[in-house]
């Protein structure tokens, strides 16, 4: 559908203008009145240039989510319609695909589908985690209070990604700055010595020897090097897209000493977390668990849930199936299981989720102390080890001169 620029005045005579998106100018015209506004100008917008082209479009961030979602409770329990409150919020967004998100959202709550339908139709933005939710509040009319039930839910979830992110940027940026200072010194450094050895004309040390091999190598084939490197990265990549292939590398991922245990807390937390807030919004179990696996970010988390989801439907407790799998902490089992025989299992899973943030806090902080001083040795090691060895020749000249 185009999309109309317009400006009015409404009933207390104050400028308005705007942008919305109809079939065409006359119900625009019906859109405006119902808005109360007496319309002095409605035109059709230029196209988007960006239309196109997607890869140029901007793209939604949580954090816009975040935002539109505290502002749409905010006005939906200020007692505004919905309806209203998506115009208002659609034409403050400064990003352009949010923008038309939300204006396509609002023409198809106008024309009579759900909230949560319209959400759906853009499953990019809006999870199933996030309609489902939504689908909740709109059955049991309490909107405005699963809306800030949810922002809150994505604020923490943001916040557990970022602690996660943060601690693996450190060692990633080491390691990669130590394979650009070898290239360096294999490749510039290196070369000059070896020159200078030649003019010895004398047999070398075995480990300067071995160093200026592996400078000949590096000089020789380092684009069959850079290559290798872009192919394997390209086929882990490609092997991760596979159901079997990420199963086997979350798997992996999980057992790795110290960041297996960090990867394994985040898991708990969000499990606990969203699990936590789906019952509370009155998602029946068995959605909730569903939701819960789809959004886990890890295959064997994934599969452990959706087992627990099977067993539930057979009509056992939701601990003892938990446990068999083998991929939750007796801790966390057993206090589900508490909340589950006093009937307040989404409050005691709220409680394991600030529980596991705490942990994950604490994970993070031994992850960093443990890699500081291992990069440390690794660096240290590395760029020390090429630093003798090309001095040995050097050490040896003058201890024969000496002697």
């Amino acid at each position: 559908m185009p999309i109309y620029m317009w400006k009015g005045v409404n009933s207390y005579g104050e400028k308005r203008s705007g942008k919305v998106e109809l079939a065409n100018e006359a119900m625009v015209q019906s859109h405006l009145k119902k808005m109360r506004i007496t319309p002095s100008l409605i035109k059709e917008a230029p196209a988007d240039l960006f239309a196109k082209f997607a890869f140029m479009k901007p793209k939604v961030t949580g954090k816009d989510v975040v935002i539109f979602t505290r502002q749409l409770s905010t006005m939906i329990d200020a007692g505004l319609p919905l309806v209203q409150s998506l115009e208002i919020l659609s034409e403050q967004q400064e990003n352009a695909t949010f923008k038309k998100i939300l204006r396509d959202i609002r023409t198809d709550v106008e024309t009579g589908t759900t909230f949560a339908d319209a959400m759906k139709k853009h499953p990019t933005v809006f999870d199933n985690l996030y309609c489902n939710m939504v689908e909740a509040g709109e059955l049991g009319g309490i909107l405005d209070t699963i809306l800030n039930r949810l922002a809150a839910f994505m604020e923490k979830n943001m916040a557990l990604k970022k602690k996660v992110k943060g601690a693996m940027t450190y060692p990633i940026i080491c390691i990669c700055i130590s394979f650009v200072v070898l290239a360096v010194m294999l490749i510039f450094v290196v070369p000059v010595f070896q020159k200078m050895f030649a003019d010895f004309g004398s047999a070398l040390p075995a480990p300067t020897q071995m160093v200026v091999d592996l400078s000949e190598f590096a000089k020789g084939n380092f684009h069959f090097m850079i290559g290798a490197v872009v192919v394997l990265v390209f086929a882990i990549k490609k092997v991760y897209k596979t159901e079997k292939g990420r199963e086997r590398i979350d798997e992996l991922l999980l057992k790795m000493p110290i960041v297996g245990l960090l990867l394994r807390r985040v898991a708990v937390a969000k499990f606990t977390r969203t699990l936590g807030t789906m019952l509370q919004s009155g998602v029946p179990i068995l959605d909730s668990l569903n939701v819960v696996a789809r959004t886990a970010g890890n295959k064997v988390v994934e599969k452990a849930v959706f087992r627990v989801t099977d067993s539930i439907s057979e009509g056992r407790a939701i601990a003892e199936p938990l446990a068999e799998t083998g991929v939750f902490p007796g801790m966390v089992v057993q206090m589900i299981n508490v909340g589950e025989a006093t009937g307040a299992l989404d409050v005691m899973l709220t409680k394991i989720a600030d529980f596991y943030d705490e942990e994950v806090d604490q994970a993070v902080e031994n992850l960093t102390a443990a890699i500081e001083p291992l990069m440390m040795v690794f660096l240290g090691g590395m760029i020390g080890g090429l630093v003798v060895a090309m001095y040995l020749p050097i050490f040896s000249m003058a201890g024969a001169i000496g002697g």
